[in-house]
């Protein structure tokens, strides 16, 4: 027996009924709940932390900067 592409039906002998094209199934539809996102008062007050954190991490930054370079 060779090694060929072409495939026969093992019960009939025959070429396979060829498959039709089918398109993509429809992405699912994703609905936003309200359990899903944070509360809007936790997400304002841990990004004003985090740019009070940089502002203080700048600030140290500063202070060493010009402390070393007296």
């Amino acid at each position: 027996m060779s090694d060929t592409a072409h495939t026969t039906d093992d019960v009939t002998g025959t070429d396979p009924e060829p498959t039709a094209q089918t398109a993509p199934a429809a992405p699912a539809v994703r609905t936003v709940r309200e359990e899903d996102r944070a509360p809007m008062g936790m997400t304002m007050r841990v990004f004003i932390y985090l740019v009070a954190v940089h502002i203080f991490a700048a600030f140290l930054f500063l202070i060493f900067y010009l402390g070393g370079a007296g």
